[in-house]
């Protein structure tokens, strides 16, 4: 089992990889374009903010996983991976404290000013009457877009403060809000016209991309703060521009739209970055985070290794209940299995999912097999003529 590692991976990670018998070539300073040239002969592409293009996937001939040593997967040409049958798999929740903790820090950040007092500290200014007037976070109001598993702790932490939190999220309710003890919002507009601070914690997806433009930007207070440590496609950056220009907000991101696809690279948008608190897409990256990140990614491989399929899996199609279900107990000799899925190709039938479980003492088993479409009773009736068949059913 042959693993790129194109990002910076702990010490402890690669060397519990070895000891399950993978091949390690790690290259923390890979660049996405150059990474198809790299690929050759790999089984299992490790990545953290490195981008994985079509062209990658497509010259990996021998690639089986992707594997997004964190949350999102934006990162990643899901579409390709899927038409090209490799999985993706991610981290979810290990890095949640650590996004958590850097938002609550873009929000202080951004209260107190501390990046420009900062600044003039440096260039030898003592201009203490220009930031003594901070509002102060106690008793005043964070709303929450996206209530997973990072703006939850984003609301503990709040809590800490005394704020008040409201949130919206699509599977949140207002009992849900209610044993979470805070205030349910029924959408992003309500969130924008009642918070003093607005953090967002959303997944790109088509649906979410430029979510927060204009219309979400007229509806925040003057003055506001507005911080994204989530994704920055899920923001219309003109509208952003726009609002920290007429209505004063005060802007907290880690992460940009067409920021760079790897750790070292030039940042072409100094503009917006003058007028912001701003940080290189780290919210993810600290010590106690990265190890949690790095244990996962060695069970992901294990799990490949040991089953075949990988846990946490982002672009495996969810099972159904929704197809024709075909039962076939056997005895468990050589060939019977083949014999079925011999009879259904001749029939035109796709198996889309199978199981097959071995009873006790391994003389029986019983195969479940998922069903593009239903098969005929002549099918059904060669299917049973093999003497090692003892029994077909349909469900």
């Amino acid at each position: 089992m042959k693993i790129l590692i194109a990002d910076k991976l702990s010490p402890k990670a690669i060397a519990e990889l070895e000891t399950i018998g993978a091949d390690i070539t790690s290259n923390p300073d890979l660049k996405a374009e150059d990474l198809s040239k790299a690929i050759d002969n790999t089984n299992i592409l490790i990545v953290r903010s490195t981008k994985v293009f079509a062209e990658t996937i497509e010259a990996g001939n021998n690639l089986e996983l992707i594997i997004r040593a964190g949350a999102g997967v934006n990162n990643i040409d899901l579409e390709k991976a899927s038409s090209s049958g490799v999985y993706v798999a991610n981290c979810p929740g290990k890095n949640s404290d650590a996004v958590a903790e850097l938002a609550l820090g873009h929000i202080i950040a951004c209260d107190r000013q501390i990046v420009d007092a900062s600044l003039d500290l440096r260039s030898g200014k003592w201009k203490k009457k220009t930031y003594q007037n901070a509002a102060g976070l106690k008793g005043r109001t964070l709303g929450i877009i996206g209530l997973g598993s990072i703006g939850s702790a984003l609301a503990e932490l709040a809590k800490g403060l005394d704020m008040n939190v409201i949130a919206w999220s699509r599977s949140l309710t207002p009992d849900k809000a209610d044993e979470l003890d805070l205030v349910y919002c029924d959408s992003i507009g309500e969130v924008a016209a009642n918070a003093d601070v607005v953090s967002v914690h959303l997944a790109v997806t088509p649906d979410t991309e430029h979510l927060l433009n204009n219309d979400f930007f007229n509806k925040m207070k003057d003055g506001a703060i507005f911080v994204n440590t989530s994704r920055g496609e899920i923001v219309d950056t003109a509208a952003l521009r726009k609002a920290i220009d007429k209505k004063g907000l005060r802007v907290g991101l880690d992460v940009f739209e067409n920021e760079p696809g790897s750790g070292l690279a030039e940042f072409d948008q100094t503009d917006l970055a003058g007028s912001i608190t701003g940080t290189p897409h780290i919210a993810a990256s600290t010590n106690q985070a990265s190890e949690a990140i790095a244990e996962e990614v060695v069970r992901i491989v294990d799990s490949l290794i040991k089953t075949g399929k990988p846990i946490n899996a982002v672009n495996s199609r969810d099972k159904t209940e929704d197809g024709t279900i075909l039962m076939v107990r056997h005895y468990n000799r050589v060939g019977v299995l083949a014999s079925v899925l011999d009879a259904l190709r001749e029939a035109g039938i796709n198996v889309e999912d199978m199981e097959n479980n071995i009873f006790n003492g391994s003389a029986a088993a019983v195969a479940s097999l998922k069903l593009d479409k239903a098969p005929s009773a002549d099918v059904i009736s060669e299917i049973s003529s093999n003497e090692s068949i003892i029994q077909v059913s349909i469900k």
